[in-house]
């Protein structure tokens, strides 16, 4: 999992309350148990006119122009600005795989469904939860503004707007060391693998029919 400190990263405001994870990556395309290849089809029924099966090559599909990702300004945003109760619905882990593929890191919004919530930390994307009033502020800023950064320094645990003002956010500190040491679940077990290997080695001295 890659490592996550300082994120400097363009905006791409989604202005919609209850983005459920069906609307994240809908449900044919969940064929695959990879991380990777599910950022073409995130939110894919809003992103195309047509309807999308898997398979198809979604550079000759035709693009919803109004899909605010879709727009030249919002290209190679890194931060997803949403709405209240974002990823509810299923418990599918491919929504933070469709998310982080497309190219996204962090998530910045009033509150998140639990379990997407928790499995977005699982897969190196950070949900920053912030005030309502402060997402408010964020959105008017990003439509007015092309171009529209945050700065999102985990350590510290703050959201930097241009301008240089900070806005504190908390997150469990666990979370927070494996996202900045880039730890996933199996990363966790790995650093353990001198004390599993010293373990076996015991149990294998102790009751080596086992092993027969």
């Amino acid at each position: 999992m890659e490592k996550f400190t300082v994120l400097d990263g363009l905006v791409a405001p989604l202005d919609r309350p209850n983005v459920d994870t069906d609307a994240i990556i809908p449900k044919q395309f969940l064929k695959s148990i990879k991380r990777s290849g599910f950022g073409p089809n995130l939110f894919d029924e809003w992103r195309y006119l047509d309807h999308g099966e898997p398979g198809m090559d979604n550079s000759k599909r035709p693009l919803n122009p109004n899909f605010v990702l879709n727009q030249p300004r919002y290209r190679g945003a890194q931060i997803l600005l949403a709405r209240e109760n974002f990823g509810c619905g299923s418990s599918r882990e491919h929504a933070p795989w469709a998310l982080t593929d497309f190219g996204f890191r962090a998530i910045v919004a009033p509150s998140y469904a639990d379990i997407f919530f928790n499995n977005s930390f699982k897969n190196g994307l950070l949900p920053v939860i912030m005030p309502a009033a402060v997402v408010d502020r964020l959105f008017l800023e990003a439509e007015a503004m092309p171009g529209f950064r945050l700065t999102i320094d985990l350590p510290r645990q703050v959201v930097v707007i241009p301008g240089g003002q900070e806005f504190r956010f908390e997150v469990d500190a666990f979370r927070k060391h494996n996202m900045v040491e880039g730890l996933d679940e199996i990363g966790l077990t790995l650093k353990q693998s001198d004390t599993i290997r010293a373990f076996e080695e015991r149990h294998r001295a102790a009751q080596p029919w086992l092993f027969v």
